[in-house]
C-alpha cells in the first residue's frame, strides 16, 4: 500500500459533529502515516445548519463528488429545533443521501470492547455481530410522503425483490467473511421480520429463503422482530449477522448498542455498488458540542470501516487496536453516562502513532466488506 492516495470527503454535520469528526480526521492521518497512504481531504458543510441557511440539507450538485470519492465520512446531523412545517426534522442527509446515492446496505457492527462495562451480564468478546439493515425501502421510504389530516395520518411500508435479494445476499457474503457466532462460531444469516402479521414482511422472508438456498455454506434461519429484541439482550452470543427491514434495523441496532457501552459505541457504513459513506448511528447532541463530553469512538471506528472498504486494512486494524489499547491503559475511559472520562480521540491517535504496523495482526471478527 505504500504510496497509495486516499480520496475521502469529510461531513462535520452538527451539534457535537465538527468535533468528533476532527477528532476521527487526526486518527486517520495517524494510521495512514504508519502505512505510508496519503490522505487527500475535503469538506462539504451540510446538515441543519446548512437548511437553515439555504432551504436545502445538502448541495444536490455535490452527490457525484461523494460517487467518486474512495468513502465518505459524516458526523451527525441535525438539530432539534430545524423542522419542517408538519413537524418532522429537516436538515438531516438520511433520506437524501441513502436514496441518491443508491446505499442500500447500512452496515452496523455491535461489540462489546474491553473496558467497557455493557448494561448486560456480558463479558467482551461474548457480543460481536452485525445488523444488516436495508437502507433505501421498508417504512422510512415513506419519509415526506405520507397522507395526513389533523385528525388521521398513513405511511405506507414497501419492500420489492430486488431490494430484498441485494440486502439479504449482501448479509450472506458478509457472513463469508465473519468467524460466526461468539457462543457456537456458526456463520450465520437471521432474517429478521413480522411476516406472521403484515405481508410486506412475509415477502421479505421469501425472498430472503430463496437467497439463503445460494448460500449452503452459512446457516439461515427467522426470527420475529420482537423475539429479536428479546434475544439481542438475553443471548446475544448466538448471533453472527442479521438481515431486515429498516425501520426495524433502526430500532433494534440502537438496542444492541445498549448492551455495549452506548450509542456512542457503534459506527456504522451505508454501502452501495458505486458509493459508500460512514458515520457514526448516534445523534448531533448539541446540548454537549464543544464540551468534550461526546463519546468518540464511534465516528473513529466509523473511519476504520471507511479504511476498509477503501482496501486500506492495515490502517482500519490499527484503528480498532489502538482504540482498545487507549480502553486498556485507561487513556480513554467511558462513564456510566456514555461520556468519556478523561480522554478523548487524541487518545487514539497517540497510541496508533507509537504502534509499529508491522505487528498488528488483524482484528479478529470485525467487519471485512463483502464485494458489491
Amino acid at each position: 500500500m505504500t504510496g497509495r492516495r486516499i480520496d475521502v470527503v469529510t461531513i462535520p454535520g452538527d451539534g457535537i459533529g465538527p468535533d468528533l469528526l476532527a477528532g476521527a480526521v487526526a486518527v486517520m492521518r495517524a494510521a495512514a502515516g504508519q502505512v505510508g497512504v496519503a490522505l487527500d481531504i475535503e469538506t462539504i458543510d451540510a446538515g441543519a445548519k446548512v437548511f437553515s441557511a439555504t432551504g436545502s440539507a445538502f448541495p444536490a450538485d455535490r452527490l457525484d463528488r461523494l460517487r467518486a470519492a474512495d468513502g465518505v465520512l459524516k458526523g451527525p446531523v441535525g438539530l432539534p429545533e430545524v423542522r419542517h412545517p408538519d413537524g418532522t426534522e429537516a436538515g438531516v442527509l438520511g433520506g437524501i443521501l441513502r436514496t441518491g446515492l443508491d446505499t442500500y446496505a447500512n452496515v452496523r457492527p455491535v461489540r462489546l470492547l474491553p473496558g467497557i462495562a455493557g448494561a448486560t451480564r456480558h463479558a467482551p468478546g461474548e457480543i460481536d455481530y452485525v445488523i444488516v439493515r436495508e437502507n433505501t425501502e421498508g417504512l422510512y421510504l415513506s419519509r415526506g410522503n405520507g397522507v395526513a389530516t389533523a385528525e388521521a395520518a398513513v405511511d405506507q411500508l414497501m419492500v420489492t425483490r430486488v431490494g430484498v435479494e441485494r440486502v439479504a445476499r449482501f448479509a450472506f457474503e458478509l457472513a463469508r467473511t465473519r468467524a460466526g457466532a461468539p457462543s457456537d462460531g456458526v456463520r450465520r444469516v437471521t432474517c429478521v421480520d413480522k411476516s406472521n402479521v403484515l405481508r410486506s414482511y412475509a415477502l421479505f422472508r421469501s425472498v430472503f429463503d430463496d437467497v439463503a438456498e445460494q448460500y449452503p455454506d452459512i446457516a439461515a434461519e427467522h426470527l420475529y422482530a420482537d423475539a429479536a429484541a428479546h434475544d439481542l439482550v438475553v443471548r446475544p452470543g448466538r448471533f453472527d449477522v442479521l438481515v431486515m427491514e429498516n425501520f426495524l434495523g433502526d430500532i433494534l441496532s440502537d438496542l444492541g448498542a445498549g448492551t455495549v457501552g452506548g450509542l456512542g459505541m457503534c459506527a456504522s457504513g451505508n454501502i452501495g455498488e458505486h458509493a459508500a459513506y460512514f458515520e457514526p448511528i448516534h445523534g448531533s447532541a448539541p446540548d454537549i458540542a464543544g464540551t468534550d463530553r461526546a463519546n468518540p469512538i464511534s465516528q473513529i471506528l466509523s473511519a476504520a470501516l471507511l479504511f476498509d472498504h477503501a482496501g486500506v486494512g492495515d490502517a482500519a486494524d490499527l484503528i480498532r487496536t489502538a482504540v482498545v489499547g487507549a480502553l486498556g491503559e485507561a487513556t480513554l475511559r467511558i462513564g456510566s453516562d456514555g461520556c468519556p472520562v478523561g480522554g478523548t480521540a487524541a487518545a487514539v491517535a497517540e497510541i496508533v502513532r507509537r504502534i509499529d504496523a508491522a505487528r498488528v495482526a488483524p482484528v479478529a471478527t470485525v467487519v471485512s466488506w463483502p464485494e458489491t
